[in-house]
């Protein structure tokens, strides 16, 4: 029977060979095998050196970029709402669009509501810039509060505004994805000096 090569490393070793170079039980211990290089200690991700990153990740440039843009679209929409409460305001002393039976539901509607509605969407829209500032200087509560402020204006876009709100949705859906990756964790948890 033959068992190749004696001197051959990457052939079969012929019974009762424990090493090259050792006698049986005596091989060192904590040494890697032949061929086989030891590879460094893993350390975890912290971009690379200790203090984590330096510069702002494309992913949150990106969602910062996306916070300000619904912050333009939340000054437009509450623009709507002022715009839209003084019109009902002045159509509700019309004499003529009194007896109006399709007027009739719209003129019910409080202009106090509107112009409520329209202070809510410009402080959501004064939001988005606040989060949008601090991405530079903020920490783990600016990244999670980013991450809610997506959700729930994502939330918010697909149910009352299903056609105007598509934009919102996809812009509040990316912001929460690329605030909630590892290197957005990376940023935020930096060491701040």
């Amino acid at each position: 029977m033959s068992f190749g090569d004696p001197n051959n490393p990457y052939g079969q070793q012929q019974g009762g060979q424990p090493g090259y170079g050792y006698p049986q039980g005596q091989q060192p211990q904590g040494q890697p095998g032949y061929g086989y290089p030891q590879a460094p200690p893993v350390q975890p991700y912290a971009g690379g050196f200790a203090g984590g990153p330096t510069e702002m990740p494309g992913g949150v440039k990106a969602a910062r970029v996306m916070l300000f843009v619904i912050a333009g679209f939340q000054v437009i929409g509450s623009v709507l709402f002022f715009l839209t409460g003084a019109a009902i305001s002045k159509a509700q002393d019309n004499p003529a669009l009194k007896d109006d039976i399709q007027f009739k539901d719209l003129a019910d509607f409080p202009t106090g509501g509107v112009y409520a509605l329209g202070v809510a969407v410009l402080l959501w829209g004064v939001l988005a810039i606040f989060l949008g500032a601090k991405f530079s200087s903020g920490g783990n509560g600016i990244r999670v509060t980013a991450m809610v402020f997506g959700i729930i204006t994502a939330v918010l876009g697909i149910y009352p505004f299903v056609i105007v709100g598509l934009a919102h949705t996809v812009l509040a859906i990316l912001v929460a994805v690329f605030v909630g990756k590892s290197d957005g964790g990376a940023w935020f948890n930096r060491a701040r000096h």
